[in-house]
């Protein structure tokens, strides 16, 4: 179940950097609207299948697609 709802919340995030240079994590969370759990949950599955990279910009997490 929890694995399943991973790939759910990675497909949203991953369409919410779709199209764009990135957005800092708390972009992607007002975007998506999701909770903090499943934002992280997700952007840990994406980052496991290298389908994003992270960096730290100004005290900020910026994700983007690879």
């Amino acid at each position: 179940m929890l694995k399943e709802r991973a790939g759910e919340t990675a497909g949203k995030i991953w369409n919410a950097l779709n199209g764009t240079d990135g957005r800092t994590v708390k972009q992607v969370k007002k975007v998506t609207k999701l909770l903090d759990k499943d934002l992280y949950l997700g952007l840990g599955w994406l980052l496991r299948e290298d389908k994003i990279s992270v960096e730290e910009v100004e005290g900020e997490l910026f994700v983007k697609l690879v």
